[in-house]
């Protein structure tokens, strides 16, 4: 529950400093004197907008802070814990605004966004404000104030995962189908390319052989011609070669190394030579005896090894990239072929998908159907209570499948009838301006029953309230403060009278500027402001005896 509310600088408050306790708190004060500003700064505590403006005039800031027991809130423990923000049984949120506009928030000392600000603060305490029956003309708003009441967080998660999913196998889906158009004609490029390179089924290494065995080819007489005059060089030369050169010298040398021992090495030197020329020599001659230019060979290979240079080109490749990069069209054309099996594959998961949102929705219709009955007899009780004895409230729920939504496949519709024998029909066409505060507040307090936030704030929502029905109001508002905190902003003597706990808001001049104090009142200045309430600037013998029996009933 909200324990205490610290304001500084915010609007024509100086300083106010409030204490606050469990019950049903009223807050009352003369026109124009403030009564709602406490709701605004705390408004701006839990996160909401923040402007350059609320800064008091002359000051350098505003800061406003709140703090909150936590005492049986798993909610809002649990938050804190996940962002580990948690500091205790207490819970400080705390905003600042600067005369330029510039916003900070924090939460139990830590500085965070005010995003985090909102969405902890929706967990702490739920404001209804006095235009919430403008709200309630809304389909969207009716929507969500069944969902509130029947608790559907887990149930609201549930259907908007699986309507993401659906939502995401179907774009996908639609992109396939968008894109087989220029496959097709991509597919026709890819065919067109692998047909030649299919006739060519270059092998990996092809390239790198067929090019040596071209070249070998193509210059078989030289290379007869010079292997010839190598082997004449070496062996075959009448008047001098190689080998008979070597082994003369091979002679000479034996014989220096039988007069100088130091020279004994050389002779060894010249075989080993003599042995390595003759080894060459035989190689040119079986290499020479196996030189034959067979010309059809000649041909395959002239026309294989063109082939490849002018696909290579064709394609822009160097010729040995040539078979790597008829793979890669392989794989693409592959994956182009397999769009019609893939799209097979796609359609049957958009339908599982929509299959399993429907499943989530129809939960959430069922649960929908069986608290919007529970809430037309509730608020149907309620709003004879409020002096609308024929009053019949109905909320409509119609499902379209073919119309899937994150929050599921229903509309909603609040009907009414206010009279005997008016037909049902939807909530802003029948009421009038005072029936729908009194439909508005007798929702708001149903609905707020079944909230999980212990602290409820309604910020005169009885306008338009009068006489007996004040009285309904009232009540209704203290039995729903024996079971959380209640902060009522009123001026109606009968509501404000069934508080546990009053404050008064006065506004004031001082020095030139105007303030607005809160204080909280006891038994006997209540009864004056009661009497205030209920006869104005004339407060009599009798209007202080009413406001008497007032706190007495209540």
């Amino acid at each position: 529950m909200l324990a205490h509310l610290s304001v500084n600088n915010f609007a024509i408050v100086k300083s106010l400093q409030l204490e606050l306790s469990q019950g049903m708190t009223t807050i009352t004060g003369e026109t124009g004197a403030g009564k709602s500003i406490a709701i605004d700064a705390l408004s701006l505590c839990l996160g909401g907008r923040s402007e350059a403006g609320m800064v008091r005039q002359g000051e350098d800031k505003t800061e406003v802070s709140a703090s909150f027991i936590l005492d049986n809130n798993i909610n809002a423990t649990r938050w804190l814990e996940d962002n580990d923000l948690l500091d205790g049984k207490d819970c400080i949120l705390r905003r600042t605004i600067t005369k330029d506009g510039r916003s900070r928030a924090f939460i139990n000392g830590s500085p965070v966004p005010g995003s985090q600000l909102k969405a902890l603060g929706q967990l702490l305490i739920n404001i209804h404000g006095q235009h919430a029956h403008q709200q309630l003309m809304k389909p969207e708003q009716q929507l969500a104030m069944l969902d509130q009441y029947a608790n559907h967080t887990n149930l609201l998660k549930s259907t908007r995962v699986s309507y993401q999913n659906w939502r995401q196998a179907n774009n996908q889906l639609k992109q396939l189908k968008e894109n087989r158009l220029q496959n097709q004609a991509q597919l026709q490029l890819l065919e067109y390319q692998i047909k030649e390179l299919n006739e060519l089924s270059i092998g990996e290494e092809e390239y790198s052989e067929i090019e040596q065995e071209h070249k070998r080819l193509s210059n078989s007489g030289d290379l007869a011609l010079n292997c010839q005059k190598a082997i004449t060089l070496i062996d075959e030369g009448e008047e001098v070669n190689a080998l008979s050169l070597l082994q003369s010298t091979s002679h000479t040398l034996i014989e220096l190394a039988e007069m100088d021992s130091s020279l004994s090495a050389l002779p060894n030197m010249i075989a080993e030579a003599i042995i390595q020329l003759e080894e060459a020599n035989n190689e040119l001659r079986s290499y020479l005896d196996h030189i034959d230019v067979d010309p059809e060979r000649m041909a395959y290979v002239e026309e294989r090894y063109s082939k490849i240079m002018s696909l290579s080109r064709k394609h822009h490749v160097l010729p040995e990239e040539l078979y790597q990069h008829h793979q890669e069209l392989l794989t693409q054309i592959e994956l182009l072929d397999s769009s019609d099996e893939k799209l097979a594959e796609l359609e049957a998961d958009v339908t599982k998908q929509y299959q399993e949102f429907l499943a989530q929705a129809e939960k959430l219709n069922k649960s929908r159907t069986r608290y919007a009955k529970e809430l037309d007899r509730l608020i149907s009780q309620s709003m004879h209570e409020l002096s609308m004895e024929k009053a019949q409230f109905k909320i409509d729920i119609s499902s379209q499948a073919d119309h899937p939504t994150p929050l599921g496949i229903d509309s909603i519709t609040f009907l009414v009838s206010t009279n005997a024998g008016q037909p049902l029909q939807p909530i802003a066409k029948v009421a009038s301006g005072g029936e729908l505060s009194r439909i508005s507040l007798a929702i708001q307090v149903i609905t707020a029953q079944k909230v999980d936030t212990p602290s409820l704030i309604f910020d005169e929502v009885d306008v338009g309230i009068s006489g007996p029905t004040a009285a309904v109001v009232g009540k209704m508002l203290r039995k729903l403060g024996e079971s959380t905190q209640v902060l009522c902003v009123t001026h109606l003597p009968q509501v404000a009278g069934c508080g546990h706990n009053q404050m008064f808001v006065a506004k004031q001049t001082k020095g030139g500027q105007t303030e607005t104090q809160m204080i909280k009142l006891d038994n006997e200045q209540r009864v004056s402001e009661l009497a205030r309430l209920l006869g104005g600037s004339q407060i009599t013998e009798s209007t202080l005896a009413n406001a008497k029996e007032l706190l007495i009933a209540a």
